[in-house]
């Protein structure tokens, strides 16, 4: 059976919901009047009358029941519940009006110097935080952030509850991308009351810039509860996922995320780089082709999507790409794109390489560096000796050592090709100016060795074998050192 006391807590919930009740009918006739009233619901059953001897307790109110109201920890607590919360604005003082009255007269004649100065000599010690506040917004009308920062400290340090003090400042900070000092402001701005969904995507870019992807997640996360119709939070949250490598919740996010603007590309980017995540480079190509057929592409962006040709094996596309990437920036540097050519090379794709370099020659033209133009000859040389052309091969070379005399890779190659079509003599001279040169000697006079290897000079070749292996030791040339001794001692 219940006692006596244990029910009256709930007895007085019954009487103060009733008294609610009477004055939130009272307030709606007041808010919609006699002929905006909304239509009324349809008529619920009946309330059936509560039995008292069920319910056990509502026929025994009595004297001792009254007792509780003398309780004064009851009174305290009820009488707290009918109180504000801690206010957020500071009490200003009748004089302390009438010095607000010139400062805001001040600021409607533009004349922002003297109601600085007229809140400077009227702000003491003990002075209302709303002069330090209103101190502050002037400093930023003034272009003085700094100055504007130290009096909204002042205001909050004489009022800690000053919201929009605690907010201004917290702007500044943003402002100033200081989101070390920002986030701090910000979390009591959200203590005090002042959490919009503004605040809290505002902390979720802070936090995402200091790499805190985690605590960004869930601000951007409660400022799409609050305002689920702004896509920049979604965006945020979506960046956050991709940080936290969830790239299948990202790519998942990012779906919805197009499916509802399918027109912004970078959209279509995150999700890209989260297909990327995901091993997917085709999917993620698929992507970036969306994004340059709406116009959004950069030179970047193509470059990577020449990249995940390669990467995927779809190398007949690739050089299309890179192509593009060219066109997209036909002043910016060509070196991804020189070296795209390099990797297309090696996979065998002649065709393909032959019309990036010349698309590269056509676009950069005379800007080309001596670097990125021996880089080029050389790949044309190569494609010349994989198609079977040596006069071709041999014309390159010489273009490239015109263009750099001092350039041992392609003179060795140039020997290489002149043993090649049996001219040893002028090999031997090819060899012989690259191995002046010393970053090439040793290859040179290994190059040198094996031409008179192959005339049966074993004698003659080994000092150069033997030096090459001073200069640069290698395994491979000391068995071939050793090689040669034999043969040189049998015959």
């Amino acid at each position: 059976m219940i006692g006596r006391r244990s029910w009256r807590p709930a007895r007085l919930l019954m009487c103060l919901s009733l008294v609610f009740l009477t004055v939130t009918a009272a307030g709606c006739e007041h808010l919609f009047g006699p002929a905006e009233r909304p239509a009324a619901p349809e008529p619920l059953p009946a309330p059936r009358p509560l039995d008292p001897a069920a319910a056990g307790w509502v026929a025994h109110l009595g004297e001792a029941d009254l007792q509780l109201w003398n309780d004064p920890v009851f009174r305290r607590q009820f009488t707290q519940s009918y109180l504000a919360e801690t206010p957020v604005e500071p009490k200003v003082a009748p004089e302390e009006r009438e010095t607000m009255q010139q400062v805001i007269s001040f600021m409607g004649s533009d004349k922002i110097d003297a109601a600085v100065d007229l809140l400077q000599k009227q702000n003491n010690g003990s002075a209302t935080a709303v002069f330090d506040y209103t101190l502050g917004n002037l400093y930023i009308q003034k272009e003085q952030p700094d100055k504007a920062i130290a009096a909204y400290q002042i205001a909050v340090t004489k009022h800690p509850s000053y919201l929009r003090a605690w907010r201004n400042m917290a702007m500044i900070y943003v402002r100033q991308h200081d989101f070390a000092k920002a986030l701090p402001v910000l979390t009591k701005v959200v203590t005090l009351g002042g959490g919009d969904a503004s605040i809290y995507g505002i902390m979720g870019f802070g936090y995402l810039s200091l790499d805190n992807s985690l605590a960004a997640e869930s601000a951007y996360r409660q400022a799409i509860l609050l305002d689920p119709g702004t896509i920049d939070w979604k965006r945020g949250l979506a960046s956050c996922l991709f940080k936290q490598a969830r790239y299948a919740d990202a790519a998942a996010l990012c779906g919805q995320l197009i499916s509802e603007q399918p027109h912004r590309g970078e959209l279509w980017l995150i999700q890209a780089n989260a297909f990327i995540g995901l091993a997917q480079p085709l999917r993620a190509a698929e992507n970036y082709e969306l994004v340059d057929h709406l116009g959004q592409a950069t030179a970047d962006n193509l470059y990577m999507l020449g990249d995940l040709y390669i990467n995927a094996g779809v190398l007949e596309l690739a050089a299309g790409a890179y192509m593009r990437a060219l066109d997209k920036n036909p002043e910016g540097k060509c070196d991804r794109a020189i070296t795209a050519a390099k990797v297309l090379a090696a996979r065998g794709l002649v065709v393909e390489t032959k019309q990036l370099i010349e698309h590269i020659e056509k676009v950069k033209g005379n800007q080309l560096e001596i670097a990125q133009r021996k880089d080029l000859l050389k790949l044309r040389a190569r494609l010349a000796l994989a198609e079977g052309s040596g006069d071709e091969e041999a014309r390159v070379l010489e273009e490239i050592v015109s263009v750099d005399p001092l350039d041992g890779e392609a003179l060795i190659q140039l020997g290489q090709h002149c043993n090649r079509v049996g001219q040893p003599e002028k090999a031997v001279l090819y060899y012989e100016r690259a191995e002046s040169i010393e970053k090439y000697e040793a290859d040179a006079k290994v190059r040198h060795a094996q031409l008179l290897v192959g005339q049966a000079k074993y004698t003659d070749a080994l000092p150069l074998l033997r030096r090459a292996q001073q200069v640069k030791p290698r395994d491979s040339v000391q068995q071939y050192l050793e090689q040669i001794e034999r043969f040189a001692k049998a015959h």
